[in-house]
């Protein structure tokens, strides 16, 4: 039986506002509504218990997972509830990079090859198999690369740079460092690797040419960037019509320590940031996903994201 005085208590909480919204659009499990709202576990179980003891949810299970959607059968006062909810949520700070993210998990629920993909995530390191490694699939996956002009920004002592010299046509690395741009050269000359050249340069002004590189990648360096916006801006414009950006950074975290340890400027980033940044950039089919999460404290989470730019020259 539908309770004004429940209903009322329910959505007295910002947070449930926040997920009474995410549910307008579609039914979501825990754990999509942990990765949207970048909450715990608990909590959101606690919230959705509290909508569901209120009558403004409704759950159903499928399989392991049980998924929640607003109460189809709600009417009267409480079909006006749910709006005055919606509407409230729109107010709050997070709506925006709510409904991003909302966006996102839709979008990769759509693709059947990613949902295969989440379902075999972090077997690999679980299950030993002769002859398999990370490193044996890596050079795997760089016979498949073709012969592509790339931009390695961040790229440190260039460790990924030279992996992929020695399969694409060109690599530029660039780093702000002297000493690693002198250590990077000097390593590429050792190991003959005259497709590969190291500039000095900074994240949000690299020293590539407009339209000259095919791929951009920046692989644990935007968290050094004194503005990212701006460094993916920067990359966008260096890229050929119809060329890419990878990102792989790590996901917001709270270890307040890596700027002192690590040098970092940024504590990771949101998926709705990076999303937001890319799409101002110019980039299109914009894709963001948690692609590995360390089991040791403070359990980083790692973010592959990725871009393409229009094939109609600029």
């Amino acid at each position: 039986m539908f309770s004004t005085l429940k209903s009322l208590r329910a959505l007295s909480d910002p947070t449930r506002l926040r997920i009474v919204a995410l549910l307008e659009k579609d039914e979501l499990s825990v754990n999509e509504l942990q990765e949207i709202t970048r909450m715990g576990q608990s909590r959101i179980s606690t919230h959705l218990g509290l909508l569901l003891d209120s009558g403004l949810v409704q759950a159903r299970r499928e399989g392991k997972r049980t998924f929640y959607k607003l109460n189809a059968q709600a009417n009267g006062a409480a079909a006006e509830f749910i709006q005055l909810a919606t509407r409230g949520a729109k107010e709050l700070a997070e709506h925006g990079s709510d409904q991003i993210n909302l966006k996102r998990i839709l979008n990769r629920r759509r693709e059947q090859a990613q949902v295969y993909f989440n379902q075999i995530a972090g077997r690999f390191d679980r299950v030993y198999g002769p002859g398999r490694s990370w490193q044996a699939f890596g050079h795997l996956l760089l016979r498949i690369l073709p012969p592509l002009v790339v931009a390695d920004l961040g790229s440190g002592e260039g460790l990924l740079s030279e992996l992929l010299a020695r399969r694409c046509k060109k690599v530029i690395a660039v780093d702000n460092s002297e000493k690693i741009v002198a250590f990077g050269v000097a390593k590429a000359k050792k190991n003959h690797l005259k497709n590969l050249e190291f500039r000095l340069g900074d994240l949000q002004n690299p020293p590539v040419e407009p339209e000259s590189v095919d791929l951009v990648v920046l692989s644990q360096a935007l968290h050094h960037a004194e503005e990212p916006a701006r460094a993916l801006a920067s990359a966008y414009k260096m890229l050929k019509p119809g060329g890419q950006i990878l990102i792989l950074d790590l996901a917001k975290h709270n270890f307040q320590r890596a700027r002192e340890l690590y040098g970092d400027r940024w504590l990771g980033f949101a998926e709705s940031d990076l999303h937001r940044w890319l799409e101002e950039a110019g980039f299109k089919k914009i894709e963001i996903n948690v692609v590995a999460r360390e089991e040791q404290p403070p359990h980083f989470e790692t973010v592959l994201a990725g871009g393409q730019k229009g094939s109609t020259p600029s």
